[in-house]
């Protein structure tokens, strides 16, 4: 029973911080750090990635409409090609991370995995979303999602490298790329939502792959349980999170997260540096 508190726990925080520029990853460390689950590391390294398919379900959810491609028109099912088009640009901007991703991703977990380069990423990308907003960076003419060009698409994919980087975090990076390219509040973060969808299965799927191939595909009831409870948590929790922040952005900038990462990276780094 007290696993499966601990499993809703990390829910809650994947279903948060996944979404808002904060990084769901630096949560995760410091979640990890005063509340470890019972299971193996590579069980723990499975379960923090297969959780965010109930992020992604969430965004599906709210966002059927606008992102399935099969719509009844008299009587007759046909596709909606705006929408095929839109998903054109998603797969664009999924390729460099892809890339890069399968090419680096255990390179990356071995040198970046660590609570120094978390703390410095929150605190340098807290600092870049203040500028940001301070000097007004952009000039957000592109406030559709199905008005961002292929180009700008590229562009986007090309930022949400920097999120290989633990503690950057993917929405961030992203939203930061299309601030910086021209794109509204509301639109970089609508397009940061839809491109999540891909890359975060992929993700989960690579690592569920991995997980197989290393200790086979068995679980104890317990890691079940544990993984469905954090899912169906991070889920519902996403439901909410993510209506909050667009009806958030369009009044308000990103300057309040800028500040919460830097006052994270300060504490992450202290504790670090002087308890360990």
């Amino acid at each position: 029973m007290i696993e499966v508190l601990k499993a809703f726990l990390f829910g809650i925080v994947e279903g948060i911080t996944e979404w808002l520029p904060i990084s769901s990853t630096g949560h995760m460390i410091l979640l990890d750090e005063f509340i470890k689950l019972n299971v193996s590391a590579d069980f723990y390294k499975l379960f923090e990635v297969v959780i965010q398919l109930g992020a992604i379900l969430a965004v599906v959810v709210i966002y059927f409409k606008s992102i399935w491609p099969l719509k009844k028109e008299n009587n007759k099912v046909k596709l909606d090609k705006p929408v095929l088009n839109l998903w054109g640009k998603i797969l664009v901007a999924c390729i460099p991370a892809a890339i890069i991703g399968l090419l680096f991703d255990d390179w990356i977990d071995e040198h970046f995995y660590n609570s120094i380069v978390v703390s410095l990423a929150l605190i340098i990308y807290g600092i870049i979303f203040i500028v940001i907003e301070n000097k007004n960076i952009g000039s957000r003419k592109t406030k559709d999602v199905n008005k961002i060009t292929y180009k700008q698409a590229l562009q986007i994919g090309t930022f949400q490298l920097l999120a290989l980087i633990p503690g950057t975090s993917r929405s961030g990076s992203t939203i930061i790329g299309g601030l910086l390219i021209g794109l509204e509040r509301a639109t970089a973060a609508e397009f940061t939502f839809f491109l999540a969808i891909p890359v975060m299965a992929g993700a989960s799927l690579l690592k569920l792959l991995k997980y197989i191939v290393k200790v086979g595909l068995s679980f104890t009831g317990l890691e079940v349980g544990i993984l469905v409870v954090a899912t169906i948590t991070a889920f519902i929790v996403s439901m909410f999170v993510i209506k909050f922040l667009i009806n958030y952005i369009r009044k308000h900038n990103f300057k309040v997260f800028g500040y919460y990462r830097i006052a994270l990276g300060i504490l992450v780094l202290l504790y670090f540096l002087i308890c360990k």
